[in-house]
C-alpha cells in the first residue's frame, strides 16, 4: 500500500523532543459532527436497564449525561468510527512514525460529563499496552474543545525520555500493576487545551493525565491505541485480550 507520511520534520522533531504533537484541524468539522452523531445514535439503542450497572434509583440523569466512556472496539464494530480510525491520514501518520504493519488495539469514546467527569490519573499507555520493543502510540480526538476547565491532557514534557514506569498487567489473580505509581508534581505538567477536531499524538511513555471537569459543559473525545507488529512482540501478560486479530492499517 503505498503510503505517504503526512508529519513535517518540525512535527517530528516536537514529537520526539516533547512526546506528543498537537494537530489542530486534524478532523474536519463534518468528521467530527459524524462521530458525536453517531455515538447519539448508539447510545439511544442502549437499553441500559437490561445490564448490569451502578445506575442510582435516585436523582436518576439520562444516560447520555450519565455514562462515562463506550469502548474498545468501536473502531470495528461500527462503520462510522472505523471509517475515521483506519482514514488515510491516520495511516499517513503512523507512516511519518515510522510504524511498518500496525494495528489499532483499542478504541474509547470518552464523555468526561459535566461535573461528574472524573479524574484521569498520571500514567503511560505502554503500561496498559505492552510490546517488545514498546510501539504503543495513543491517538486523542477532541470532539469539542478541551480547557483546563472541562478536563483537558496536562502532559510531562519530555518525560518519555525516561522509560516505562511500570506496567498494567493480567495473572492468575486477575489484573495489577506490577509496582507502585511514582508521585508526580503538579506543577511539572501542562495543559494541552485544544479545539473539537485537534488531535494529539502522545508517545506510549509520555506522562499524562486529565483533571476532573468542573465545568457545566461536556468534553468528548474519541481515543485510540495503535502498535507495530513488525518486528516486536505483543506481551501475553496484557490486560485486553482479542479473540480474533486485527487487520492491519496497512503493510509497509
Amino acid at each position: 500500500m503505498g503510503i505517504v507520511g503526512n508529519l513535517t520534520p518540525a512535527q517530528l522533531h516536537s514529537f520526539h523532543s516533547d512526546g506528543y504533537i498537537v494537530m489542530e484541524s486534524f478532523a474536519s468539522t463534518d468528521e467530527v459532527e459524524s462521530l458525536r452523531k453517531r455515538m447519539v445514535e448508539l447510545l439511544n439503542q442502549f437499553d441500559y436497564s437490561t445490564t448490569a450497572s451502578i445506575f442510582s434509583t435516585k436523582n436518576q440523569q439520562p444516560k447520555e449525561l450519565s455514562i462515562n466512556k463506550v469502548g474498545h472496539a468501536l473502531h470495528e464494530i461500527d462503520p462510522v468510527f472505523k471509517s475515521f480510525s483506519n482514514s488515510e491520514k491516520v495511516c499517513s501518520l503512523f507512516c511519518s512514525l515510522g510504524y511498518k504493519k500496525p494495528i489499532i488495539i483499542q478504541s474509547m469514546y470518552i464523555f468526561k460529563q459535566p461535573g461528574i467527569g472524573g479524574e484521569v490519573v498520571p500514567h503511560q499507555d505502554n503500561s496498559f499496552i505492552y510490546t517488545e520493543p514498546q510501539t504503543c502510540t495513543g491517538l486523542w480526538l477532541a470532539l469539542e474543545d478541551a480547557t483546563t476547565t472541562n478536563g483537558c491532557l496536562w502532559a510531562i514534557p519530555g518525560s518519555h525520555k525516561n522509560g516505562l514506569v511500570r506496567r498494567f498487567i493480567r495473572g492468575e489473580n486477575g489484573v495489577t500493576f506490577d509496582r507502585p505509581s511514582p508521585d508526580y508534581d503538579l506543577k511539572d505538567f501542562v495543559p494541552i487545551e485544544v479545539k473539537a477536531g485537534s488531535l494529539v499524538v502522545i508517545h506510549g511513555d509520555l506522562i499524562h493525565q486529565s483533571l476532573e471537569n468542573q465545568s457545566s459543559k461536556s468534553r468528548h473525545a474519541y481515543g485510540l491505541h495503535i502498535v507495530d507488529t513488525e518486528g516486536c512482540t505483543w506481551a501475553q501478560d496484557n490486560w485486553i485480550k482479542r479473540k480474533v486479530e486485527p487487520t492491519p492499517l496497512y503493510t509497509s
